[in-house]
């Protein structure tokens, strides 16, 4: 069986111009190897690091010292340390450029159509973030000391960044829609010495007034942190310390504090649904290589590429986004619904702007596919060359509608990794053919693999996605975690010496990667493993179903599988509906993914960042409390799973 062909494969033109060729002709003439495709420089990135990752250093031009040693002791993992003699500044790496380079656009979704925004230069950044770091310093933030910001995805949120950066601070960030109780279980864990705060911020076309909100997160935290507030609507105390009034203050440079490539660099948040969440803490040089060889080597970003990335500043993508500084790209900045006041309204940002690189959510794309909206049809993308999806797995479905609806020569990455790696084990490879529900390739220098239950590598087979050799963005540990022994345990536990990603995936035949879910919200009837993706592809294709949730119900001593469905308006689940779904899944899947209980619901509960929660509805459903529900966007929904007569029988 030969399978279906790829949906877009790049020009011999396009190949011959990307970075990735460049970088591939460089790696040739300091090894003399052929590396004549892909898969041979993946082996010679994880089986050479020390010249590997070097390389990258210099391909990428890191503005720093990288030191006489690429990596100590890299057979330990956890534990090896890349670039021990290294000294650098992340800042310093994104504000290289020009001072009258435009920087960014930040757009509002209350903003005129034309798209306007607000634009920043690199100089505005760098004459800002200067002034905010001098603010920090002068009330005690140095080294090593937490400066978080509540805010929204706006310029002084990258300020922010860049000021404590700046200092060797550490940096961390939850979007404003969090709550107070949110932002407590993140922003309580880590005693930050100053916090920057909104007084608001709009979403679906309404103003949200939170200073009272800040008020009240300031006094709970156990450190109360020294208060600067970002005037959004117009609600801002009249004594408070306003960030417009820090940032004019011009009293010269501000040197760029030298760091180890080991140093903290930000604390990023797990989701949260299982508990409190964990405080990852991620390293100023493993950071900013690993993006800059994603961005560079994976997306091929350029200097002159205009790059967008619809996201919170409470999820990964954010920061990841904010790294597009350092290759000099024009960032694109969104605040507000996605869909507010009309779904195709960041494609008509898109247009209007001259984005080149977009990237979304597979919520997102399969969210218009069921809406028929069709940009490839109501608007211009002449200028759009990469679209990026990640958050959830990309159905074949979604790859579909995507080259059909949205543009057909367009590069489609389909990217996964996640806020443990602030960075990606699986991405796109801008030489090479997009076949449908495949994320491409595994990233360079990530021995990424996929092991059966004994800890063997199997091809076409499912299994748990690891990583096998170290690499720089691993995380340095969590916070308050002072041996060890919960980071060992969330990811080295299963298999010692292996990172465990808990992802449920596959190996296809192009050498690509299809992930099926989490794996701790993998279906186990008659101890068959299925991932809940299998089952939302073929419900994707009901057209009276808007979207589902599937988790698996405890049955007389086996596992039955139980789907959630939430009904387009105004349609029912009527029979013939429930035989078309049962019978898609059992045709395209299997006799085992077919639900035994197929039930209606009013909405999904979802993270703050857009992910379903299988493992809380689980809980639900079997009468187990959840443990976190400040993780979530819209706690409320649980009700819907709750006490289910139809569960009983």
């Amino acid at each position: 069986m030969t399978g279906p062909g790829p949906l877009w494969q790049p020009t011999p033109e396009r190949i011959e111009g990307t970075q990735l060729t460049a970088f591939t002709r460089a790696a040739r003439d300091l090894t003399g190897r052929t590396l004549d495709d892909y898969a041979a420089l993946h082996r010679w990135s994880v089986t050479d690091p020390e010249h590997f990752w070097r390389l990258v250093w210099t391909f990428t031009d890191v503005i720093g010292d990288p030191g006489a040693s690429t990596v100590a002791d890299p057979e330990r993992f956890p534990g090896a340390r890349w670039f021990p003699d290294a000294r650098l500044n992340f800042a310093e790496n994104l504000l290289r450029h020009e001072p009258d380079r435009i920087a960014l656009v930040s757009v509002l979704e209350t903003d005129d159509p034309q798209f306007e925004g607000r634009t920043l230069t690199y100089g505005d950044l760098a004459g800002q973030s200067a002034a905010l770091a001098r603010h920090l310093a002068g009330i005690g933030v140095g080294p090593g000391d937490r400066v978080a910001a509540w805010l929204p995805n706006v310029p002084e949120t990258i300020v922010t960044l860049l000021a404590a950066s700046r200092l060797g601070a550490v940096f961390t960030s939850c979007s404003p829609d969090f709550g107070v109780n949110g932002a407590l279980d993140r922003f309580g864990q880590v005693s930050p010495r100053a916090l920057i705060v909104c007084d608001g911020y709009s979403y679906n076309g309404r103003e949200q007034i939170i200073s009272g909100q800040v008020t009240e997160l300031a006094q709970r935290l156990p450190d109360p942190p020294h208060l600067i507030w970002v005037d959004r609507i117009g609600r801002t105390p009249e004594d408070a310390i306003r960030f417009d009034a820090v940032v004019a203050e011009d009293d010269g440079p501000v040197p760029y504090h030298a760091c180890r490539f080991s140093d903290p660099l930000c604390i990023l948040f797990s989701s949260g649904t299982t508990g409190v969440p964990k405080c990852i803490v991620h390293s100023v040089g493993g950071t900013l290589l690993q993006h800059l060889k994603e961005h560079r080597l994976h997306v091929d970003l350029r200097r002159n590429d205009r790059f967008f990335y619809f996201t919170t500043c409470g999820w990964m993508m954010w920061n990841w986004l904010v790294t597009g500084l350092a290759t000099g790209s024009r960032l694109i900045l969104y605040e507000g619904a996605p869909t507010w006041p009309e779904p195709d309204r960041l494609f008509t940002m898109a247009a209007r702007l001259g984005i080149s690189v977009f990237g979304t959510s597979a919520r997102y794309l399969s969210s218009l596919a069921k809406l028929g909206v069709r940009p490839a049809v109501s608007h211009e993308l002449g200028t759009l060359r990469t679209l990026l999806s990640t958050g959830s797995p990309l159905l074949h479905e979604g790859f579909s509608y995507v080259y059909e609806g949205i543009k057909a020569d367009v590069h489609l990455a389909s990217i996964s990794g996640g806020t443990d790696i602030v960075s990606c084990f699986v991405l796109g490879n801008p030489n090479a053919p997009v076949y449908p529900g495949e994320m491409q390739v595994p990233g360079l220098g990530m021995a990424v693999d996929v092991f059966d239950a004994d800890g063997k590598p199997v091809r076409g087979e499912k299994g748990e996605l690891v990583c096998t050799r170290s690499f720089p963005s691993c995380p340095i540990g969590f916070w308050n975690d002072p041996d060890g022994v919960k980071f060992q345990a969330a990811y080295f536990e299963r298999f010692p010496g292996v990172w465990t990603h808990g992802d449920f995936a596959e190996v296809t035949r192009h050498d690509g990667f299809i992930i099926h879910g989490r794996s701790d919200a993998v279906l186990n009837p008659g101890g068959v493993r299925i991932g809940t993706a299998e089952i939302y592809r073929q419900v994707e294709t009901i057209e009276e179903v808007q979207e589902a949730i599937c988790v698996g119900q405890t049955w007389n001593e086996d596992v039955r599988v139980i789907l959630f469905v939430v009904m387009q308006p105004g349609e029912s689940l009527t029979e013939d509906v429930e035989h078309r779904i049962r019978e898609s899944i059992r045709r395209n899947a299997s006799p085992r993914h077919v639900p035994a209980k197929i039930l209606t619901v009013p909405e999904i509960p979802r993270t703050v960042s857009g992910k379903i929660v299988e493992l809380a509805v689980r809980d639900v459903i079997h009468g187990r409390t959840v443990e976190n529900t400040t993780a979530l966007a819209n706690p409320e929904a649980l009700e819907h799973f709750a006490n289910r007569q139809e569960l009983l029988d």
